[in-house]
Parts: C-alpha cells; structure tokens; sequence
C-alpha cells in the first residue's frame, strides 16, 4: 500500500466549492483499480490549504492508472479550476502503524 498526499492552496473565494467538487469527482479516481480509499482534510489555520489523502495498492495504480487516464482529465476539470497554483503530490510507504 502507497498513500498518496495532494496539498492543495485554494482561491480565496473558492474553498467550499472545491470541498464540493472533491465529493463530486471522487468517483472517477475510485473508479480506476487499485484505489483503496481517500479522505480530504481542510486546514483550521488556513482555511484555504486542503490535503487530500488516497491509499493505493502501488505508486503505479496512481501514476499510471489513473494519471494516465481519461478519469484524470475528468477529475482535473471539476477540482482544477478552485486551485490557486499547482498541488504539491507525493507518495508515502508506511513505516510505523499504532492504533489505540
């Protein structure tokens, strides 16, 4: 499993549009195989900062998969235009898992 983190800087006038969007599009990034799950979190301090995570089965499930995909393209109309310059993405392995 990889994770996937999207750091996203928002228009100001634009944060719960691009809340609804997330909603509204997450189904064509569910869509491709081997996603697992996502989440998107909004930043108290700076209500304009959104960091979406999504769990996939491997780097190349997102970078290839999907990225390579018309469903990219159809994500990227609908979350794009709330952005104000481009996310910052990286992946992630696990290394430590503590639940209590």
């Amino acid at each position: 499993m990889v994770l996937e983190i999207a750091d996203f800087t928002i228009l100001d006038d634009s944060a719960d549009g691009f809340a609804d969007a997330v909603r509204d599009g997450i189904r064509y990034v569910s869509d491709t195989p081997g996603f697992r799950n996502a989440r998107l979190t909004r930043s108290a301090e700076t209500p304009t900062r959104f960091v979406l995570l999504i769990e996939w089965d491997s780097i190349e499930a997102h970078t290839v998969g999907f990225r390579e995909s018309e469903n990219f393209q159809r994500w990227r109309s609908i979350v794009g235009p709330h952005f104000d310059g481009p996310p910052r993405v990286e992946h992630f392995n696990e290394v430590v898992t503590y639940n209590r």
